[in-house]
């Protein structure tokens, strides 16, 4: 099963548990920390020992974060690690953003570009998007050599490749059939 489908349930809980609380910042703070810290090669590598219990686990995660977690954050750990799912934490974390994003009404935005594009542009790209998806749009840019010209952009479902390799590859595919 993909990671994406066991954390889930646990992003839904605690994107739950944050907008009850009316904390969506302060809850997207602790899991982007409990992600980063759980990505870390030293620390992945300790939790992957198996002479660890589940709950030494959890304690050695909490340790490291120590004042930083509030006690519903310190629960979702305790949680994760009783059900073996430590490693799951980076995902959780996406999965909220993504979740308080939709709550929001924003979406990240990704540009791929052959070359880096000037301010007008992206500002071109991110009003076209808001009027096309009616929503705040947050434009995160980067320059792909391969892409020889134009630009790929990925917006939720969305995918506009005007890419002149995807051009090329398109036009390959019609002249193929």
């Amino acid at each position: 099963m993909s990671n994406v489908i066991l954390a889930r349930p646990y992003a839904r809980a605690a994107f739950s548990l944050a907008h009850e609380g009316g904390d969506m910042a302060g809850w997207s703070e602790r899991l982007d920390l409990l992600a980063r810290v759980a990505e870390d090669t030293r620390v992945s590598s300790a939790l992957a020992a198996p002479r660890l219990t589940r709950e030494q686990r959890a304690e050695l995660m909490l340790s490291i974060c120590e004042q930083q977690l509030d006690e519903p954050t310190r629960n979702l750990v305790r949680l994760l690690a009783e059900n073996g799912r430590l490693g799951l934490l980076p995902d959780v974390a996406a999965q909220f953003e993504a979740l308080r994003a939709e709550a929001e009404g924003r979406v990240d935005a990704y540009v791929r570009s052959a070359t880096a594009l000037s301010d007008e542009q992206q500002q071109r790209i991110a009003d076209g998007l808001k009027k096309r998806l009616e929503r705040e749009v947050r434009l995160h840019c980067e320059v792909d050599d391969s892409l020889v010209g134009g630009a790929v952009i990925r917006a939720g479902d969305l995918v506009i490749d005007g890419s002149l390799r995807g051009r090329l590859q398109r036009l390959a595919s019609r002249l193929a059939h």
